[in-house]
């Protein structure tokens, strides 16, 4: 019996994303079988788990298991399991709509993607598994009830925008999907999937580590003539983490890590671990090849699956996994904790912490060893996850030499590869005692800042740091083996040898007298901008830059605090004047001979303004700025 039925519109972008499923983006068709059968590997493990934490839960455990049901003459096929099952709301949340930011992004790439393996690694970020049905079947049907409840729902959809949705009372629990498959096509490659062989082999090569029986009735004929039917169990449900790695192939550890994770990519490594003595668990994590879409997202999926002595516990761990390595996927496997465990326990459980240090170093070394293995794939490693990575300098302080040893960071020694520290350090001058930095939004930018002039010209080597996070975290590493880290943009800059500065002592003391009185004029003048003005050593060319003292925040993370709704007080910074350049000295001769005239308070702005914009700051009024410069310009002609 049904009641209520009504039609619903799919989301615009599930719409448009099942358009491109039905027209068969993707190659490998098998893959929509090992997506149905994860999904109900995960409903039975949510079945379990809610057993366990919920006594009065009235649900028959004793059973669970998947089964798989082909039907030559009707062209169907069913994977049903009697799991968890969903509510007709789920449902609607869960097929209806792809409850994801970041959708339209993949629909639009999807349709200018003109190769199969590209639109393979893009539908892998989003996890849009169950709509890889349609790749195979002119209509879906799904029967589902929740355990527990008494009434179940059935959706139906031909994949053509809409789909239907009723309630039942006669469904049972857990979850069914039939697909009414499209006709066999050999020139496109689309086997039969009504073939029981080709049901054997799918499981066997994508699913056959999923705990949970799938069954399918086979039939058999002895020399007599008679057939027999029977249920075959078609996987071998041994948990890969369990047993030794020389007995699991690279395939069988991929497709494990599919399973896990919904990604349609391989993994980039595989890290398999056992810990025995006191405290004993088993770990089978995975790095993946691709960042997933939504890493820098609030609310994204983050932490690692846990079990308890085979037993499924919990989905995302985040105690087990700090939040800097939240794309590790795997499962941990632990011998001695309570079944009935909390997220809020395991915050504070002390055999979770002693895990997660482990895991930590465990990946962290395996990608140090990664960085002399093989150098490509440590690349793609840093490319998808080194912004993520230096967030641990921030948060890890026990792991922080580990986190700088795999780090690199963009330097002027080399415009192609980027250097490690410990290179920067094997490559530092005689004499030197920092490592020096300068971070800014863009490679370009920080390269033609006024603050490299005298660092290009002597040579120095500088690392440019151009993600956000590095604002925050240099401000937390003080020193790397013995080396300090040093902005240029902050302290004073002294360059110069023992014997370069005995030869131009004589000068320096002669401009400190020269340019006394315009620095101090240019003090009170730019008193509401700047703390100091001063004489620079660091500039060649430039007229003028803009420096913090040692320990004041940049400008760029006082943007970042605010935008987290922090109150950060406006910070004074130091104006350094190059003596050297026409436009200082020339200011310097004017302010001799007409100290009052009103022009050179303009020009001492102008001055400040442009050392301002090179170093890619904002003026505080753009448009007086604009004034004076034309002023000045006009003048001239």
């Amino acid at each position: 019996m049904s009641i209520g039925i009504e039609t619903l519109e799919f989301q615009a972008e599930a719409r448009q994303l099942l358009q491109l499923m039905v027209h068969s983006i993707y190659s490998n068709k098998d893959i929509f079988l090992r997506e149905l059968l994860s999904n109900a590997s995960d409903a039975l493990d949510k079945l379990r788990l809610e057993s366990l934490r919920n006594k009065e839960l009235e649900v028959d455990t004793s059973d669970l298991h998947i089964d798989v049901e082909i039907d030559q003459e009707r062209r169907t096929l069913i994977v049903r399991d009697n799991g968890i099952g969903m509510s007709r709301d789920e449902v609607v949340q869960l097929i209806g709509t792809i409850a994801k930011s970041g959708t339209a992004e993949l629909v639009q790439r999807l349709k200018e993607s003109k190769d199969a393996v590209a639109s393979q690694d893009l539908i892998g970020q989003f996890g849009v598994g169950f709509y890889s049905t349609f790749m195979v079947a002119d209509n879906v049907t799904l029967l589902t009830r929740r355990a527990a409840e008494s009434g179940g729902t059935r959706w139906e959809s031909d994949g053509s925008g809409t789909y239907t949705i009723e309630s039942v009372n006669d469904a049972p629990q857990g979850t069914q999907v039939t697909l009414h498959l499209k006709p066999a096509d050999d020139e496109d490659h689309l086997f039969d999937y009504t073939e029981l062989w080709k049901i054997r082999e799918i499981v066997k090569r994508y699913s056959d580590f999923i705990a949970w029986p799938i069954k399918m009735e086979t039939e058999s004929e002895d020399d007599e003539g008679n057939t027999t039917r029977d249920i075959e169990t078609l996987n071998s449900m041994k948990a890969l983490w369990a047993r030794p790695r020389d007995e699991v192939n690279d395939d069988e550890y991929h497709e494990f890590y599919k399973h896990i994770s919904h990604d349609w990519t391989d993994p980039l490594e595989i890290v398999h671990m056992r810990a025995e003595g006191t405290f004993e668990f088993e770990a089978l994590l995975f790095v993946p090849s691709r960042a997933p879409f939504d890493l820098f997202m609030r609310g994204a999926r983050r932490g690692v699956q846990l079990y308890v002595k085979r037993v499924f516990i919990m989905d995302d761990c985040e105690a087990l996994m700090p939040e800097y390595l939240r794309f590790i996927r795997g499962v941990v496997d632990a011998q001695d904790l309570s079944l009935n465990i909390s997220r809020e326990i395991l915050q504070q459980d002390r055999q979770i912490q002693l895990m997660r240090r482990r895991l930590v170093k465990k990946v962290l070394s395996t990608v140090k060893e990664m960085m002399t293995s093989n150098v490509d794939r440590y690349h793609t490693f840093w490319n998808e996850f080194g912004r993520a990575i230096k967030e641990g300098l921030v948060n890890d302080v026990e792991n922080q030499k580990a986190i700088l040893d795999i780090s690199t960071f963009a330097s002027t020694h080399d415009t192609e590869q980027a250097t490690t520290l410990q290179q920067y350090v094997g490559r530092m001058r005689d004499g030197q005692q920092d490592i020096y930095y300068l971070t800014g939004e863009s490679r370009s930018m920080v390269e033609n800042s006024p603050h490299m002039e005298a660092f290009r010209d002597k040579g120095f080597e500088v690392l440019l740091l151009t993600d956000p996070v590095d604002e925050v975290w240099v401000g937390g590493v003080n020193e790397y083996e013995g080396k300090r880290l040093q902005s240029i943009a902050k302290g004073q800059v002294d360059l110069d040898t023992a014997d370069e500065k005995s030869d131009s002592e004589p000068e320096r003391e002669q401009q400190k007298q020269d340019f006394a009185a315009l620095l101090s004029w240019m003090a009170t003048t730019l008193e509401k901008d700047v703390k100091e003005v001063r004489l620079s050593s660091r500039l060649t060319t430039s007229p003028a830059c803009i420096v913090g003292d040692e320990y004041d925040i940049t400008p760029t993370l006082a943007n970042i605090y605010r935008a987290m709704g922090q109150d950060v007080p406006h910070i004074k910074r130091i104006l350094e004047l190059n003596p050297h350049h026409p436009l200082v000295s020339g200011l310097q001769k004017a302010h001799e001979q007409r100290k009052e005239d009103p022009a050179l308070a303009e020009t001492a702005e102008l001055v400040y303004g442009m050392a301002l914009l090179a170093e890619g700051g904002e003026l505080s009024d753009p448009s007086r700025f604009t004034r004076l410069l034309a002023d000045r310009l006009t003048r001239t002609l």
